[in-house]
C-alpha cells in the first residue's frame, strides 16, 4: 500500500536495477534485477510491488517478516531479509530510501496557468469563498463552510460540513472533518521535520502521509500540525489547539484534548483522550501519555506519562514529587543565604 493517490503522484513502477542505481545502492541479486517497483512502504506493511528500508536494529523482528518485493539495508542486516526479498544494500540506508521515494513518487501540484479555484474541485452548495482563495484540483469542501481570504485548499484535500478556515490559512494532504474551525495563518499537513545523515550531509527524509482532523477540532491562529512520515497525523475528535502550537509527524492525539499556547509535541508521540497541556509544555518523541493527564505549562516530558496524572517541570515528573524537590531547594537555599547573611556581618 503506497501513499494517498489524492495526495501524491506515481512514477513507477520501476524495474528493481533501475531503482537501485536511482538510489545508489548495489542489488545483491542481479537476477531479481526486472522485478517492477511501485511504491515506498514501511516494513509492515509492504507488499511486493514496494521498497521499504531498514537503518534502525530495534527493527530487525519485522525485516524477517515484511512482504516487502525489496529493502534497502546495510550489508551487515541483508542475511535477515525475509525470504524472497530482494536486498539493495548501502551503507547509507536512510539516504537511498529518500532517493528511491523521489523516483517513485511526488506530491500533487495546482497547476501553472489553472484557475485559482480549480474546476475539478467539488464544491458543496452553501460553501463561502472569500476573495483570494486558492483550492486545488480534487479537493473537497463541504456545506456551509467558510473560507477566509487567500488561504490555500491544497489538491485533493477534504473538508467536511459547516467549518471554518480563516484567512491566510493553508491546508495540503489533509482530511478535515465536519465542525473544523482553523484559524488564521495556520498550516496543515507541511512536511514533518525528518533529516538523514550521509557523507554528503544532511539530507530531507520523505514525508508521505496524511493529517487526519477529526469531527469538531479547533485549530489556533499560526499553529502548524505536520503530516506524517508516512502514516498519518491524527487529531481526535473536540481537542482544542491555541495558537502557536506544533504537532509534529505521526504524533496520534486522542478526543476532546486541550492544548494551550507555545505547546510543542514531537514526531510519533502518542496522547490520549482529555489530556491538558499548559502553555509552553513539551513532549519528547515515541512517548505515550494516558488518558486524563495533565502537562503543567513549561513542563518537558521526556518518558511516558500515566492516565490521570499530573506532570510538571523539566524533566517532568508528577506534580507531589515535584512540590516536594522545590520545597527542599528552596530551604537549602534559604540556609545557605542565612549563612552567608552571618558571615558578612
Amino acid at each position: 500500500m503506497g501513499p494517498d493517490p489524492r495526495f501524491y503522484e506515481t512514477l513507477g513502477p520501476v524495474a528493481l536495477a533501475d531503482l537501485a542505481q536511482a538510489a545508489g545502492a548495489e542489488l545483491a541479486d542481479p537476477a531479481l534485477g526486472a522485478r517492477m517497483i511501485s511504491a515506498v512502504a514501511p516494513l509492515g506493511r509492504a507488499d511486493a510491488e514496494a521498497v521499504s528500508f531498514l537503518a534502525d536494529r530495534r527493527y530487525l523482528h519485522e525485516l524477517a517478516t515484511t512482504r516487502a518485493g525489496a529493502c534497502i539495508l546495510s550489508a551487515a542486516h541483508a542475511e535477515k531479509i525475509a525470504p524472497g526479498g530482494a536486498a539493495l544494500i548501502t551503507a547509507e540506508p536512510q539516504i537511498a530510501y529518500a532517493r528511491a521515494a523521489a523516483r517513485l513518487h511526488r506530491v500533487r501540484s495546482h497547476p501553472v496557468g489553472s484557475p485559482a479555484v480549480h474546476p475539478d474541485a467539488l464544491i458543496e452548495d452553501g460553501v463561502v469563498l472569500a476573495p483570494g482563495v486558492v483550492v486545488g484540483p480534487g479537493a473537497q469542501i463541504g456545506a456551509g463552510t467558510t473560507i477566509g481570504a487567500n488561504a490555500v485548499i491544497g489538491p485533493g484535500v477534504a473538508i467536511g460540513r459547516n467549518g471554518r478556515i480563516g484567512p491566510c490559512a493553508v491546508i495540503g494532504f489533509a482530511l478535515v472533518g465536519d465542525r473544523v474551525t482553523i484559524l488564521a495563518g495556520a498550516v496543515i499537513g507541511e512536511p514533518g521535520f525528518g533529516v538523514g545523515h550521509g557523507k554528503g550531509g544532511m539530507v530531507d527524509m520523505p514525508q508521505l502521509g496524511r493529517v487526519v482532523l477529526q469531527d469538531g477540532v479547533t485549530v489556533g491562529a499560526n499553529a502548524c500540525i505536520d503530516r506524517g512520515a508516512f502514516d498519518d497525523t491524527v487529531i481526535g475528535e473536540n481537542t482544542k489547539i491555541d495558537n502557536l502550537v506544533q504537532i509534529a509527524h505521526n504524533v496520534r492525539m486522542g478526543r476532546d484534548c486541550v492544548l494551550a499556547a507555545l505547546t510543542g509535541i514531537s514526531g510519533s508521540a502518542v496522547v490520549g483522550d482529555r489530556v491538558m497541556f499548559g502553555g509552553q509544555a513539551g513532549v519528547a518523541d515515541h512517548i505515550t501519555i494516558g488518558d486524563d493527564a495533565r502537562i503543567a505549562a513549561a513542563a518537558g516530558a521526556m518518558k511516558n506519562v500515566p492516565g490521570g496524572e499530573t506532570w510538571c517541570g523539566s524533566p517532568a515528573r508528577p506534580i507531589r514529587r515535584f512540590m516536594r524537590e522545590t520545597a527542599w531547594l528552596a530551604r537549602r537555599a534559604a540556609r545557605a543565604g542565612g549563612a552567608a547573611e552571618g558571615e558578612t556581618k
